[in-house]
């Protein structure tokens, strides 16, 4: 036997070897072969509000693009309580690999850490960002009856008022209640708030005259100053709002440096593949600069927020520093 006849079956039988990995699905480098079949059954998406809210309409219309792009069912599971704190832990605490997904949010990621004294969750290291999809703006209302007419207004009267003025909120920890302790803070003013249980009950008692102001969305404002039930003071975005084009921002009001974006994304439990957040970020991307998703978020009064992991992670670590500042200042801290 010579020395050719001695490696030709040895190679022969590396071939075989690696014809079994590749078969297998098993990579020497990389992620398995496996996600690229992704996804192979139900996800189920985590909304941290309950059904029927704004926050919820979004999962869902985002929920069915993804479905309908990947050929499985996307399940919306609502689990709201605690300012989104109980949603975030669940999400938080499943399996990592990219059948459960999260609707996170600016409470959810930003504002809850430094809120809630008993949350022991870190945003940042429980999850993996996806991408953004969505953002709006709050606007700050008065009663129609009010005397006040224009945020400098506003101040001047709480500010020849301390602690008697109020503002309602959907409760701790959302952002009409944050919004509210920002303006208290960078307009050096002392209002009382006054949470509730969601903004339908503290809109109640606004038009009837037990509050003095509030934050809302304004999606949800838009049909009550038409009907010239309030009056609307400035919005919370750097720009104007294209459904209220006339309302100024509550910088141009007269509070230089006060912006709100309340924002929407999606994330998934760290350690979830690479290859299946690169997936879904690229689908998100898709269903976002899609015209009829455009249409559909203008008429629920949100805006597309495209953007890639890397762009996500860099927004919640912003608005995580913004937000804790205003907490620890305000002393707006929850048990």
């Amino acid at each position: 036997m010579t020395e050719g006849d001695n490696v030709k079956p040895h190679t022969s039988w590396r071939r075989q070897f690696v014809r079994v990995l590749a078969c297998s699905g098993i990579l020497l480098f990389g992620s398995p072969a496996v996600h690229a079949a992704y996804p192979e059954k139900p996800v189920i998406l985590i909304v941290p509000f309950p059904a029927g809210g704004p926050t919820d309409v979004l999962a869902r219309l985002v929920g069915q693009q993804i479905s309908q792009a990947f050929n499985q069912p996307v399940i919306v599971e609502n689990r709201g309580g605690a300012g989104g704190t109980i949603a975030t832990s669940a999400a938080a605490q499943s399996a990592p690999d990219g059948y459960t997904l999260f609707l996170a949010t600016t409470g959810t990621m930003a504002i809850n850490p430094s809120l809630y004294r008993s949350f022991r969750v870190d945003p940042m290291k429980a999850f993996e960002p996806i991408g953004s999809i969505a953002s709006t703006n709050n606007v700050l209302v008065v009663p129609a009856n009010s005397p006040v007419s224009n945020l400098k207004d506003l101040i001047g009267l709480a500010r020849s008022k301390p602690g008697v003025l109020t503002f309602g909120s959907a409760g701790n920890g959302s952002s009409s209640h944050i919004s509210g302790e920002l303006l208290k803070t960078m307009a050096g003013i002392n209002v009382v708030h006054v949470p509730y249980k969601g903004a339908a009950p503290a809109f109640t008692d606004l038009l009837g005259g037990q509050l003095s102001m509030m934050f809302d969305t304004v999606s949800s404002q838009v049909q009550y100053l038409g009907a010239g039930k309030v009056k609307a003071l400035g919005v919370t975005g750097r720009k104007r709002s294209e459904a209220l084009p006339n309302v100024p921002t509550i910088e141009e009001a007269g509070v230089p440096g006060f912006e709100v974006q309340i924002w929407f994304g999606l994330a998934a439990p760290r350690g979830t593949p690479d290859d299946v957040v690169k997936k879904l970020n690229q689908q998100l991307q898709k269903i976002i600069s899609a015209p009829e998703t455009k249409a559909k978020f203008a008429s629920i009064g949100v805006d597309p927020l495209p953007g890639n992991p890397a762009d996500f992670a860099a927004m919640i670590q912003k608005d995580t520093a913004k937000w804790s500042k205003v907490v620890k200042e305000s002393g707006a801290t929850i048990d």
